[in-house]
């Protein structure tokens, strides 16, 4: 990674100055030159003025809350799973910004540290101030940052120096994304940070990286017995997906598990598992048994009708010891299991071996189609009942 050329480094302080002027100190709007290089760094001005109008004044005096002894083990407590899957990210790419001496911080969806990784120098007093476990970096609490801003704006942020809004933290440069659970749900946010440092923008690309595996390794973490890689049919480039696929999970039953950024940004109905389950027949305008045949092609994609309309790339892989429809009628444990779910694994099965034919399955087994698009998922004019037989 290098830093921006010496001469455009100095404008761009100066930049920052001209705008911390007009906003902080003379309560004015920007000229419209600044106004104009300063376009897609709107959000910060917008909260300059939540931080004025909390009534924080840019030469106050930062006080960073003090922390209890038992703040990691708090954090370990509260969050267990997200700590879990970000852990060995973290390492990844604190190893990656060791160079240029950056350090990364974990923090909850309220912007308290919950960890930290990387080489961090506690007696440098700005690094220690915000490099502790339990310490508020939210906005309310220390001003504009990268955390502040990623999680108020649900999206990677770079700021830059005089960017944070009070001049005690004008020493900091950092990076942050904000970090999603497999329902959709803002868990909290990843930040890379240095001190004194030189500006690189280049962070917020590697940082939002960093971000999407960490919400891969959570929607994994879940039980699951199919894992789906999606893509566009133009886009796709590696079989079984790659860096920016889209990720989908679905249980034994085709209930979806859960879900990352990209593939909520690709089927926008998973945004609804924040508020209750979801079905692959929601998704896909086909007989969602055959999901599971994909994983016999050993990630080899395939390309699929959406109800909208559109056609997305598939590949599927089969979870390690987790069942698949058709499964032995017994539980990992050796539980046995109910009998309507040994009937409905039956019917699954069937309706593989036909092909997806929902009429050939039924004949096969004796039963209605009405009782094959039951068990295959629900009744009524859901989705699922209307997939093609």
């Amino acid at each position: 990674m290098t830093a921006l050329p010496a001469s455009q480094g100095d404008a761009r302080l100066r930049q920052i100055a001209l705008a911390r002027q007009s906003v902080l100190l003379d309560g004015t709007e920007l000229t419209e030159a600044l106004a104009s290089a300063w376009l897609d760094r709107a959000w910060i001005m917008q909260s300059w003025r939540r931080c004025l109008a909390l009534g924080h004044q840019p030469q106050a005096r930062v006080a960073f809350d003090p922390v209890p002894a038992s703040a990691r083990a708090n954090a370990q407590d509260a969050h267990a799973a997200l700590l879990a899957a970000a852990r060995p990210e973290l390492q990844r790419l604190a190893a990656a910004i060791a160079p240029i001496r950056y350090f990364v911080l974990l923090t909850d969806a309220q912007g308290c540290v919950i960890d930290t990784a990387g080489a961090i120098d506690h007696r440098n007093r700005a690094i220690h101030a915000i490099a502790r476990v339990g310490v508020d970096l939210s906005e309310r609490s220390v001003g504009t940052t990268a955390i502040g801003a990623a999680l108020g704006e649900r999206a990677p942020v770079w700021l830059h120096r005089g960017e944070h809004f009070f001049n005690d933290t004008a020493v900091y440069s950092c990076a942050g994304a904000p970090l999603f659970g497999p329902d959709g749900a803002c868990l909290g946010m990843i930040d890379v940070t240095g001190v004194d440092a030189p500006e690189r923008p280049e962070l917020k690309h590697l940082v939002a990286q960093s971000a999407q595996s960490i919400e891969d390794a959570l929607v994994l973490a879940r039980p699951h017995a199919l894992r789906l890689h999606l893509a566009w049919p133009a886009g796709w480039r590696v079989a079984g997906g790659g860096e920016g696929a889209g990720l989908l999970c679905l249980d034994a039953h085709g209930q979806v598990t859960g879900a990352n950024a990209t593939a909520r940004q690709m089927l926008p109905v998973l945004h609804g598992l924040a508020h209750g389950p979801l079905h692959a027949s929601d998704l896909f305008a086909l007989p969602w048994a055959q999901l599971f045949d994909l994983a016999q092609r050993q990630g080899e994609a395939a390309t699929l009708p959406l109800w909208s309309g559109l056609r997305v790339q598939v590949a599927a892989q089969a979870a390690v010891d987790h069942p698949a429809p058709g499964a032995p009628a017994t539980t990992r444990t050796g539980t046995p299991r109910s009998l309507k779910a040994v009937e409905t694994d039956l019917i699954h099965q069937a309706v593989r071996q036909a092909g997806g034919r929902v009429a050939d399955a039924a004949r096969a087994l004796g039963v209605s189609r009405a009782t094959v698009y039951r068990r295959l998922g629900g009744s009524g004019s859901s989705r699922r009942d209307r997939a093609p037989g």
